[in-house]
Parts: structure tokens; C-alpha cells; sequence
């Protein structure tokens, strides 16, 4: 093992000692006599950190790793920092999980370390959504919540998502102020792992009613439904959580004809139909899709193993089932919840919707057509949630969301909701229905009367230590050599996020950018397209987002204009990947 530096050696030689248990030792020790180098350095040349969505990564064994002691130290540090937050009080956290695999057993460990620091836990006694965790969050008065799930990553990821007491994913200061508590445990005998028993209340199904009664009281148009209860639903969890709450809230909601496609009804973390089970990608959509031209259904709706996210297959006008992506999605939420609300005179107190930086301008064309408040926040829901518990009271959050399926409609979570957000889809298919129209056709009048947006993500993975050395070099000469111009057309503005400052390319002229610091660059051109280019928080990724506009003068035209816009996309990523 000459090939291991210094402090990875100790690193090694540390998991190696009677602290570990004998299965974690077993288990290096393979490694080291495979003599598997890379394996070993990508194990331990850094700690687990918390990124965009939390503590995630490949479950094994190592300090980088998702593990009994990864996990375990990472709930100590946040045991420890909830003491200090509050303290002299009962402390309270909820703590749920997914399908994956360890996922109810790294749920229980999770229970463990915090009852065993006197901390009263909530853990639910079957898997469960991620929304529905930040819902009881905020319902049990919680301090604090742990959701096991690494969402919509390949089968061989778990993950911990933490929470505050508002139901959002841990933001400025307590996500660094956690990290800073869980650096500050170096030994596996400061992690407490023996639970005290009576610390631990299960959660059953009760919170999932209250969950679904508090989500109808959101339909904003239950006569369309009425009319349509009969509308034709495709619904697959993709071996997921969404099993448990989904076709339970269309029920509720008043829709009687929920197929649910059986290959991927029961909760499995080898995700066997799929290869990666997100419902951005078009395999994972595929079963659910083939069992909607069967059923010649309304609607095809599909989410992710921790159910916040939300992919849909609508009818074109050629009678064909085609896949809408998420700005498609987001932006038809918006415009449902922002027409519906005008036509009943209920855009009141103050109301507001929330899109990302990387998500389409559409959404703002909307909000700005109806008069409403819009911001943009950072890519992470969490800074949605954040923005939500920022305003309060003082104004309505109504719908929002990112480009990556992920919204929420209404406050009753901090946190993207799929089962929330596939009520309100088939609502919005029931309505356009008995209206005569289909989501397409509805996604065309967009086009016609705000501009056709064509949009299209390239992602890059760059695995392991080497990759995130790739990346963070790419994202570097980004900088060093800023684009003048991308496919052709000139750029005149670059914003960067990391230096929180906007450059006006013509003149010089900067302005800040009053948001958190992140990792992000984006070109603006002459012809008001938009280029992000982005290190993901939660993948070994680099991610480039590319959106442009043009006027769609007839709906006959939307296939050409499509194919030209797709071209100009292509021509832009070109000089930027």
C-alpha cells in the first residue's frame, strides 16, 4: 500500500482499529489486499460533506463514504449542535427513510444516536416520502428532522438530508455550523450509539392522513375534478416511496382511475427496471410511459424513490405520448395556480412565486403577465424553503420550484413535494379537459403568448477525487477565460455567483448579486439567452444549462421552431463544453 500518502495511510490505519466493528474492518481490509488504490483514496481522501441537499455518496466503507459511522458521526454533530441551540429543552426530530437499500436500518442508527443524547425521536415505522417528513417536521414541533435517501442517484448512493424547525433542509448558518460540530468529532467513541429506548416514538399512517387532508384543502378547482373523476392516471413510483401517499392522495382528492404500473410498485433499492430511477431520464419513464399508450390515459405521472420529484408524459397533438420536461411542468403549475387564483379573485395577500437561477424565464413572464412577485433563489429547494420561512406571514408563497422536478404548490412543507405536486397535475389536467384542451396543447398557448423556450441540460461526471480535481479546474478556466461570445452570438453580461458579482461585458460596470455565494457562472447574450455552468452539491457532476427564446407565431410552426432553437442550443454548448 506504498501508494497511499501519509495522512491517507492514517486515515486507513484509524478504520483498521478495535473502534471499527468487525464487519467495517473485514470489509477495508479486502481492499487493501485487492490492493485497490484508487477505491481506497476515493474512500478516504476527504469527509462526506453537506452540499445542496445534504450528506450524500456511495455506500461502503471509509470516511467518504455512507456508512454506520459516517452517519452516525454526522447525527452526533447535529445532536450537538441542537444542545447548544436550544438549550434547557425538550428537544424534538422526526427521522424517516426511502427504499434504498440500508435505508431503514441507517434510519433506526439515526433514531438510536439521537435518543441515546436524550433527544426525543419521532421515526416513522415504514418508509415514507421526503415531504412528508418535513410536514411532520413542522407538525410534531420538531427542532430538527433526518431523511435517509440519496433521491434520485444510482443504487449504489444513500444519503442523510437534515432539517431545521421549519421543515427546510439545513441552510446558513447551522449547515456550516453543523460541519464545524461534526469536524470536531475525531474518535468513534464521542458518536453515542446506545439509544435509550424511551426516547423513541414510532410514526405510523396518522400522519399521512392529516398529511392528505391538509393537502385537498389546497385543490383550487374540485368541481373540474368532480366533472373529470374518472380521467385516466398512470402512476409509478419507480420502486419508491411514492406507493405510500400518491395514489392515497388522488383518491382523496376524488380521482377513481389511478393505474399504478405493477413492474415498479413494491420499494426496492436495486431499482431492477431501471438504471438510474429518476424520472428526468427517459428509461426510468419508459414503463410508465408504454402502460399510458395502453390505457390511452390522461396523464402519466412518475416520481423518485423519496418521492419529491415529478415526471410527466402528456399526449401530443400527434395522439403520441411525449415526455415534458421540468421547466414544461414548472411553468404549467405556475400558470394554473396564477390564472386559477385571478379567475377567483383570490391573487391577495401579497402572494409571491420562486423559481432557481438555472430554472426557465418563462416562469417570470408568467408572474410578471399576472402581476405577481417573483424570486429567484439558488439551485437547492432548500433555499426556496428558506426564502418561504424568511417571508412568513407577511406574504403568500403560491407555487414554485426548480428545473430539476422538483415544486411545491402551497406552504405546507419546506421541501419539494411530488405527491402534492401530482394532485395538483392531474387537477390541471381535469381542468384544461373540461375545457377542451390537454397539457400540450395549453404548453403551446405558453409558447404563443410568452415566447417558445427551449431549454436543454448537459451534465458531465467526473467521478472520485480526480473528477472533482477535473471540475473544480473546468469551472477555474471558465474564469480565467470568460466567453465573448457563445454559438456565434455575443455575450454581454456574465453573472458569478462565487464573487457574487453581475459584469456588464460592453462597459465594465459591476453589480452585486445579493445571494449566498455558490459555485455558479452564468453568460447572458444579446438575444437574452442564458448559459449556467455548475458543479452539483449532491453528485461527483458539473452540470450546463442552456435556455433560449423565440417568438412562436403559430402552433403550426412549434416543430420547426423547435428543431432551430434545438440547433442554436447545440451551437452555444459547443463553446462553452
Amino acid at each position: 500500500m506504498n501508494s497511499l500518502d501519509q495522512e491517507l495511510q492514517a486515515k486507513v490505519n484509524q478504520w483498521l482499529s478495535s473502534e471499527y466493528d468487525e464487519a467495517t474492518r473485514a470489509a477495508l481490509q479486502i481492499l487493501i489486499d485487492n490492493n485497490e488504490v484508487t477505491e481506497l483514496t476515493d474512500s478516504f481522501y476527504k469527509d462526506l460533506e453537506f452540499g445542496t441537499g445534504g450528506l450524500r455518496g456511495i455506500m461502503g466503507v471509509g470516511s467518504n463514504r455512507i456508512n454506520k459511522y459516517t452517519i452516525g458521526k454526522a447525527t452526533q454533530g447535529l445532536a450537538n449542535y441542537l444542545k447548544k441551540q436550544f438549550p434547557n429543552q425538550v428537544i424534538k426530530v422526526a427521522v424517516a427513510y426511502d427504499s434504498r437499500n440500508n435505508s431503514q436500518s441507517l434510519g433506526t442508527l439515526v433514531a438510536d444516536v439521537f435518543a441515546a443524547n436524550g433527544i426525543q425521536v419521532y421515526l416513522f415505522n415504514e418508509l415514507r416520502p421526503t415531504p412528508v417528513l418535513s410536514f411532520a417536521i413542522r407538525h410534531f414541533g420538531c427542532q430538527s428532522g433526518v431523511m435517509l435517501t440519496a433521491s434520485h442517484n444510482p443504487k449504489e448512493y444513500n444519503g442523510y438530508k437534515a432539517y431545521w424547525n421549519d421543515g427546510c433542509q439545513l441552510t446558513a448558518p447551522h449547515d456550516t455550523n453543523v460541519i464545524t460540530e461534526v469536524n470536531a468529532i475525531h474518535s468513534v467513541s464521542q458518536i453515542s450509539f446506545q439509544p435509550i429506548p424511551e426516547n423513541i416514538i414510532p410514526v405510523g399512517d396518522e400522519i399521512d392522513k392529516i398529511y392528505i387532508n391538509e393537502n385537498k384543502k389546497l385543490s383550487i378547482h374540485p368541481e373540474a375534478v368532480e366533472a373529470q373523476k374518472d380521467l385516466k392516471i398512470v402512476f409509478s413510483p419507480i420502486h419508491g416511496t411514492g406507493i405510500t401517499i400518491v395514489p392515497k392522495l388522488l383518491e382523496a382528492w376524488g380521482f377513481n382511475n389511478v393505474s399504478i404500473v405493477e413492474e415498479q410498485a413494491t420499494p426496492d433499492g436495486n431499482f431492477p427496471t431501471v438504471i438510474y430511477p429518476n424520472p428526468e431520464e427517459e428509461d426510468a419513464m419508459a414503463l410508465a410511459k408504454k402502460k399510458g399508450e395502453e390505457l390511452d390515459a390522461d396523464l402519466v405521472l412518475a416520481t423518485d424513490p423519496d418521492a419529491d420529484r415529478v415526471g410527466i408524459a402528456v399526449k401530443n397533438d400527434k395522439g403520441s405520448f411525449q415526455l415534458l420536461n421540468g421547466n414544461q411542468i414548472g411553468s404549467l403549475l405556475v400558470y394554473y395556480v396564477l390564472s386559477s387564483k385571478k379567475e377567483q379573485n383570490q391573487l391577495n395577500n401579497n402572494p409571491y412565486v420562486v423559481k432557481t437561477i438555472v430554472t426557465t424565464n418563462l416562469q417570470a413572464e408568467i408572474a410578471n403577465h399576472f402581476n405577481v412577485p417573483y424570486y429567484e433563489t439558488l439551485t437547492g429547494f432548500k433555499y426556496i424553503g428558506e426564502l418561504m420561512t424568511k417571508l412568513g406571514d407577511s406574504a403568500t408563497y403560491l407555487v414554485g420550484g426548480e428545473e430539476s422536478y422538483g415544486y411545491l404548490v402551497g406552504s405546507l412543507v419546506r421541501d419539494k413535494d411530488a405527491p402534492n405536486a401530482c394532485a395538483f397535475l392531474a387537477e390541471m389536467t381535469a381542468y384544461y379537459k373540461s375545457k377542451g384542451k390537454s397539457l400540450y396543447e395549453v404548453l403551446l398557448d405558453l409558447y404563443q403568448e410568452f415566447g417558445c423556450y427551449q431549454e436543454k441540460l448537459v451534465s458531465l461526471t467526473k467521478k472520485g477525487k480526480a473528477g472533482a480535481e477535473e471540475i473544480k479546474a473546468m469551472m477555474s478556466n471558465l474564469r480565467a477565460n470568460l466567453p465573448k461570445s457563445l454559438g456565434g452570438i455575443a455575450v454581454v453580461e456574465v453573472r458569478d455567483y462565487e464573487n457574487s458579482v453581475a459584469i456588464d461585458i460592453a462597459t465594465g460596470t459591476k453589480k452585486v448579486i445579493d445571494l449566498p455565494k455558490s459555485d455558479v457562472l452564468q453568460f447572458i447574450t444579446v438575444d437574452g439567452d442564458v448559459i449556467s455552468a455548475r458543479p452539483s452539491g449532491t453528485e461527483p457532476k458539473i452540470k450546463f444549462y442552456c435556455s433560449v427564446k423565440a417568438p412562436l407565431t403559430a402552433k403550426s410552426h412549434y416543430e420547426q421552431l423547435q428543431k432551430e432553437l434545438a440547433t442554436k442550443v447545440d451551437r452555444m454548448m459547443a463553446d462553452i463544453i
